[in-house]
C-alpha cells in the first residue's frame, strides 16, 4: 500500500487509507474525499458491499476499483454498485491515475483488460 500512496502523493492529496470495508465507510463518510480506491477483496466488508453502503449513506465520493480480478461479472457488479472505474492491479501506474482524472470529470473508466478484454 505505501507504493501506491507514493505514486498517488505525486500527483493528488491522499486524505486517509485504510485496511478493511468497515473502516473504509467510516473514513469516507467522515473525510467525504473526491475519490475513493478500494480493493474487491478486503477483510470484514467486501469493496463492492462496501461502495454499496457508502452511496447508501449519502456518500458522493467517486469510487475506482483497483483489483487483481478481472472478471465480467465483478466488473459489472461494481459499476453496477455504483463505481466510477475499474482498474486492474498490474496497470495502477498511469492508468490509474487516468481513471481517477475520468471519474472527476464524471465519466466511468474501465481498463481495457478488465472482462477478459484485450488491448490492441
Amino acid at each position: 500500500m505505501a507504493e501506491l500512496v507514493s505514486l498517488l502523493s505525486e500527483q493528488v492529496d491522499v486524505v486517509g487509507t485504510v485496511s478493511d470495508g468497515r473502516s473504509l465507510i467510516e473514513a469516507a463518510v467522515r473525510l467525504q474525499p473526491d475519490v475513493v480506491i478500494t480493493d474487491i477483496s478486503m477483510p470484514g466488508m467486501n469493496g463492492i458491499d462496501s461502495v454499496r453502503s457508502l452511496k447508501a449513506s449519502g456518500v458522493v465520493s467517486k469510487v475506482i476499483f483497483l483489483t487483481m480480478y478481472s472478471d465480467v461479472e465483478l466488473v459489472n457488479e461494481a459499476l453496477r454498485g455504483g463505481a466510477a472505474g475499474f482498474v486492474l492491479k498490474h496497470a495502477a501506474g498511469e492508468e490509474l491515475l487516468t481513471a481517477i482524472d475520468e471519474a472527476l470529470q464524471g465519466r466511468v473508466y474501465v481498463s481495457p483488460e478488465a472482462g477478459g478484454r484485450e488491448r490492441g
